[in-house]
């Protein structure tokens, strides 16, 4: 699927905010990214939802899965009303993560890319963008 100029220019953006959200500092992976998702898709909810999304850092406290790929799994959710298609895009989000990282795990991304946590929260944040670009 190709994208518009518009479509583009809006994955862009909350690439790049959520990688600023979490460099700021007042927000971790999951909530920069839902964050960012968030004000683009679902500005009318209020930012107070990003808390729901809090124990999603560093793995979910044991450092499983990454964070930024639980906050968008939940951002997909929040945006799309469908059960169907939230799990196929889900299902999308991790496949793509993997190809650009080989894992999903919080602590072995850590080791072997030292840093790139404001990065892929990012990259993150913009994927799930483009995905829901043009629903």
């Amino acid at each position: 699927m190709k994208m518009s100029l518009e479509e583009l220019e809006v994955s862009k953006q909350c690439q790049a905010e959520a990688e600023q959200l979490y460099r700021s500092g007042k927000y971790h992976c999951a909530e920069a990214g839902l964050e960012a998702v968030r004000r683009r898709f679902a500005a009318h909810l209020p930012e107070s939802i990003v808390g729901s999304v809090s124990g999603f850092g560093g793995g979910s406290g044991s450092g499983c899965i990454c964070g930024a790929v639980s906050g968008g799994t939940v951002a997909l959710g929040l945006i799309l009303a469908d059960k169907k298609e939230t799990a196929r895009l889900t299902k999308e989000l991790h496949r793509w993560f993997k190809e650009k990282y080989v894992v999903t795990c919080c602590n072995i991304i850590r080791q072997e890319h030292k840093g790139v946590c404001p990065v892929l929260t990012g990259e993150v944040a913009g994927k799930v963008a483009e995905m829901l670009a043009g629903k």
